[in-house]
């Protein structure tokens, strides 16, 4: 049984939002945060629930003590559908996975409907309906050019060393990083490494500078314009 034939979720009519489609159906939110809506027992049931990494899907499992560990095959089963939910793009979503089985699915507030895992979604979703638009893809270019030009003008900057030396003066325009190769076993490093590693590596050795956090901004701008570099090539871990 398809999803849009599913207790009159979709009801034939198709829509840009999801929100706009169910008031035409005549339903209404239940103006509840995503933490409400995951929070404490369902059902009388304990609960535990599980994110999805961009904090806007859960999976709420009954049965399921908060701090319990699960067994690998409903924690296969919870990680699967939080797979599935990510079609749903920036919408919130909360999926209830029951102790008999049943999943059912609430998106955006709206009440929990029944919802079978890879079947056709019970909204229509503007990014699964359409191509991305200009403006989209503008501010997209627009962000990732400003990334890349923060990362080339670091990478030919002393700035981030002690020496005076800079990373292009050894890899001009990026030349002989080959990004596409990581992660790969190191010689220097002894350990196979990632290509922020390997950054880290030339900054305190050739340019007896301090290592950056991963999450630097300066390393997230040096990755994005040594990877730049390199568009287009087909991605090749552990090649030497």
């Amino acid at each position: 049984m398809s999803l849009s034939r599913t207790s009159g979720w979709i009801g034939g009519v198709v829509a840009a939002s999801a929100v706009a489609l169910f008031f035409a159906l005549g339903g209404a939110r239940q103006d509840r945060s995503l933490p409400q809506m995951v929070a404490g027992e369902h059902d009388g049931w304990a609960s535990r629930t599980v994110w999805a990494c961009d904090r806007r899907k859960a999976v709420v499992v009954q049965g399921v003590r908060p701090n319990e560990k699960m067994s690998p095959a409903k924690a296969q089963q919870v990680a699967s559908l939080l797979m599935d939910l990510m079609r749903f793009c920036d919408e919130e979503v909360v999926a209830r996975v029951s102790v008999n089985e049943q999943i059912t699915l609430s998106v955006n507030g709206l009440p929990y409907r029944q919802y079978i895992p890879g079947g056709e979604l019970p909204i229509q979703l503007v990014h699964s309906a359409k191509d991305h638009g200009r403006r989209e893809q503008a501010i997209w270019k627009a962000e990732l050019d400003k990334l890349v030009g923060e990362g080339d003008r670091l990478f030919h900057s002393d700035e981030i060393g002690s020496n005076g030396i800079a990373c292009a003066m050894c890899h001009p325009d990026g030349s002989n990083n080959h990004p596409e190769t990581y992660p790969k076993f190191q010689t220097q490093l002894k350990k196979v490494a990632l290509l922020r590693e390997m950054v880290n590596w030339c900054i305190e050795n050739p340019m007896e500078g301090p290592p950056l956090a991963h999450d630097d901004p300066r390393m997230m701008a040096l990755e994005a314009y040594i990877l730049s570099t390199r568009a287009g090539v087909p991605l090749e871990i552990g090649k030497h």
